[in-house]
C-alpha cells in the first residue's frame, strides 16, 4: 500500500518494473502531458504491462474513480479511440420508448399540480404563466423549452441574460416554492413527449451561454451529442451552476453521462432525482 501523495524515487540502476515489484504495485496511472522527445517511457511501461501490471491513462483512472471526465487531461485521441461516446440505434430506440411511456403517464399525474401552481403564479404576479425560452438541444438544434414562470415579468428588463443566483431577488414568493420542489420544471414533460428532450441527459442551456462556454471551455460541444434532459448526472452530483467555473465542473459530469449512458444509468439517475426533489436540494 502506497500512501496518497507519497513519491517513490528511483535509485541508479532501477527500472520502472523493479520499483513496481519492490512496492507490490498493481496499477500504473500515466499522467504525462508532453509525450514527445522521450517524455513517456514506453518500453518500461510495456515491460510492466507484460508482467501483468495494469497501465491506464489519467482520464480513464479519474473517470473510474470519480465518475467524471477530467477536462484538464482530456485529449482528442482518448475521446476518439477510447470506449464510450456511442449513439447506437437500439439504445436510442429503447430510451425514446421509455421517454414516451413515462412522459405520457407523468403528464396525466402532474396535470393537477401544474394547474394549481399556474393559478398561484397568476394570482401573485399576473399573466402570462407559461415561460418559454430558447435552449440548445441535441446536435446544436434550437428548441423551445417550457416552464412555469417563477420570476417577475421584468426579471431581464435590461435584455441581458443572467444565471440565477442563491436567493435571487427576481424570484417571486410562489416562484421560490415551485423552484425548490421543481414544480416549475414539470411542463418540460411536454418537451420530452415532443422529442426535444429526454428525462435524463445534460441540462439544456440558453444559446447565449452556450456561445460563451463553447469559446471558453474545451470539448463543451460534446455534451450536445446526447439529447438534453429534465434531470441528469450533473444535477444529482453537483449543485446548481451559475458561473463558468460551475459550468466546467458540470461539464465533467455531463461528459461522463454522454460517454457511458445506458438505460440502467438513466434509472439510477431518476431514482436519485426523487431524493433530490423530496429534500429540495440544489434549487435556486
Amino acid at each position: 500500500y502506497i500512501p496518497a501523495g507519497h513519491m517513490l524515487t528511483m535509485a541508479p540502476g532501477d527500472t520502472l518494473l523493479s520499483v513496481v515489484k519492490r512496492h507490490a504495485i498493481d496499477q500504473i496511472v500515466v499522467a504525462v502531458r508532453d509525450r514527445r522527445g522521450g517524455g513517456l517511457p514506453v518500453q518500461q511501461l510495456l515491460d510492466c504491462k507484460m508482467e501483468g501490471i495494469k497501465v491506464v491513462e489519467m482520464p480513464t483512472f479519474f473517470e473510474r474513480e470519480c465518475r467524471q471526465v477530467m477536462l484538464d487531461s482530456l485529449n482528442p485521441s482518448w475521446v476518439v479511440l477510447g470506449d464510450g461516446f456511442r449513439q447506437g440505434y437500439f439504445g436510442n430506440f429503447v430510451k425514446r420508448l421509455f421517454d414516451l411511456i413515462v412522459s405520457g403517464l407523468l403528464l396525466l399525474l402532474a396535470l393537477p399540480v401544474i394547474l394549481v401552481a399556474a393559478l398561484c403564479v397568476s394570482l401573485e404576479d399576473g399573466l402570462p404563466v407559461p415561460y418559454r425560452q430558447e435552449r440548445v438541444g441535441q446536435g446544436g438544434r434550437i428548441f423551445t423549452l417550457y416552464k412555469l414562470r417563477s420570476m417577475r415579468m421584468d426579471a431581464e428588463r435590461d435584455g441581458a441574460p443572467r444565471w440565477a443566483n442563491v436567493n435571487d431577488d427576481r424570484t417571486t414568493r410562489v416562484g421560490r416554492f415551485i423552484r425548490k420542489w421543481r414544480i416549475d420544471e414539470l411542463p418540460q414533460i411536454i418537451n420530452v413527449f415532443q422529442g426535444d428532450m429526454s428525462f435524463v441527459g445534460p441540462r439544456p442551456e440558453r444559446t447565449v451561454f452556450v456561445d460563451q462556454l463553447t469559446k471558453k471551455v474545451p470539448f463543451y460541444s460534446l455534451r450536445h451529442s446526447a439529447k438534453p434532459g429534465i434531470t441528469g448526472w450533473a444535477q444529482i452530483r453537483y449543485q446548481y451552476g451559475a458561473s463558468v467555473d460551475d459550468a466546467i465542473e458540470k461539464l465533467q459530469h455531463d461528459l461522463y453521462y454522454v460517454k457511458n449512458h445506458c438505460l440502467f444509468l438513466d434509472i439510477m439517475i431518476l431514482i436519485a432525482t426523487v431524493e433530490v426533489v423530496l429534500w429540495g436540494k440544489g434549487a435556486r
